[in-house]
């Protein structure tokens, strides 16, 4: 969430910022009136009890008791006038504060201006994509001729966009999750596993609510939500904390399932595994200090680019424009690798800064050594990466012509030394 005192002060930076993300700049205006109608209402009812309390220790002082009784009088008037303007106030705040979280975050200067992804900014390529002497088939005919992912099943039991792992397609996905902790772990991060289901101030702590209310699984009865992603329980373990300056950074990895109801992205990617309501994901997450916040971000993207790498896949890095930046970040990259059989190159990590905007929301802060005033820290969070889609990118640029595909060197220990699926 933005400071409010961003609006009241530097109004033209947030509508600048609402223009670069191609969106609406007249919730600024909105935003503005209810500020100002706020703290005319603080200022008057303020005065009242002022009045109040004055009058009270004049009736307290007072002899005649018909005075006495008029000024009595006199004040309930005053305190129903209080009242009214209580209840006037908490609706004003209400407003205020839900308007105040459909504020997206104010992209850095160093992103790049684009109206949409088709502007996000090339970094740089490694590696070559594979040539192969046949046609690469894709993963949606790779995995059924294996054995090692069952379509038919996952939508007879549970409906589209829903499959099951087999034999060595299961344990694949269980060793490419290991590997990614293990890697972290060694990287400076300490795991975490956490509940796959949280509360609705934590959904809304870590900037998923209320944007994304609509793609999000919920349990109305004991009002949880299984989490969209690791980063939303990894924010919430430190809500409503302070920490001391000396205890940061702290960094974080969790493995934890991913639900999201992908109702955005309804006819895409409908074949195979690539988008699902249900997938796996490896997280990195870090609380720093904000002079720190720079580095660290430096830090996570290039764990991040390690844990492509060591699997030998072909990748690129991406740098998104304003058109295309998440609601939280500020910043971000995105790696993606190449996939032989569709033929496309596949998002498989997102790494973002994004400063002290979920920080605000979950009220996360740190007590400065040379400073008595609080301070927000800054968040950061990477996937490590994301499946299914390393699944694909393994499976069909690792395809050999006789239908197997060969594990890479750096996931055999995790396959109890297989070294080829077939």
């Amino acid at each position: 969430m933005l400071d409010i005192r961003l609006i009241r002060e530097n109004p033209d930076v947030v509508r600048e910022s609402l223009k670069k993300r191609q969106s609406d700049v007249a919730v600024v205006d909105t935003l503005a009136k209810l500020d100002e109608k706020r703290r005319e209402i603080l200022s008057e009812v303020e005065e009242l009890k002022a009045e109040r309390n004055a009058v009270s220790k004049e009736i307290g002082r007072m002899k005649d008791a018909e005075s006495r009784q008029e000024k009595i009088v006199a004040m309930r008037t005053v305190g129903e006038k209080i009242k009214s303007l209580d209840d006037e106030l908490r609706d004003v705040d209400g407003e205020l504060t839900s308007t105040m979280a459909t504020l997206p975050n104010i992209p850095s200067d160093a992103t790049p201006y684009g109206v949409d992804e088709s502007e996000n900014v090339v970094l740089k390529t490694v590696g070559e994509i594979p040539e192969f002497s046949f046609d690469p088939k894709p993963h949606w005919d790779l995995g059924p001729e294996l054995d090692i992912i069952d379509f038919e099943r996952g939508v007879k039991m549970t409906g589209s966009r829903f499959y099951v792992l087999s034999g060595a397609g299961a344990r694949l996905q269980r060793a490419l999750i290991a590997y990614m902790l293990d890697l972290h772990i060694k990287q400076g991060y300490l795991e975490k596993y956490t509940p796959f289901m949280v509360k609705t101030d934590t959904v809304y702590g870590a900037g998923q609510l209320p944007k994304f209310a609509g793609n999000l699984y919920k349990d109305h009865e004991e009002d949880l939500y299984m989490v969209p992603t690791a980063e939303v329980p990894l924010t919430g373990y430190h809500m409503d904390e302070i920490f001391e300056e000396g205890d940061l950074p702290k960094n974080y990895t969790a493995y934890t399932p991913c639900f999201r109801r992908e109702k955005m992205s309804a006819g895409r990617d409908v074949r195979g595994i690539k988008r699902g309501h249900q997938f796996d994901k490896v997280e990195m997450y870090m609380f720093v200090k904000p002079e720190d916040s720079d580095a660290a971000f430096e830090k996570m993207m290039t764990d991040a680019e390690e844990t492509v790498a060591l699997l030998g896949l072909p990748y690129r890095i991406h740098q998104l424009c304003t058109g295309d930046l998440g609601f939280n970040a500020t910043i971000t990259y995105d790696i993606e690798v190449w996939a032989a059989g569709c033929n496309e190159w596949l998002e498989v990590s997102s790494v973002s800064n994004v400063t002290d905007f979920q920080a605000r929301r979950a009220n996360i802060r740190y007590r400065p050594e040379d400073s008595k005033k609080n301070k927000f820290v800054h968040t950061l969070n990477g996937s490590g990466m994301g499946l299914p889609r390393v699944m694909i990118a393994i499976m069909e640029n690792y395809q050999q012509e006789d239908g197997s595909i060969i594990v890479p060197e750096i996931l055999r220990p995790w396959m109890g030394g297989v070294e080829v699926i077939k």
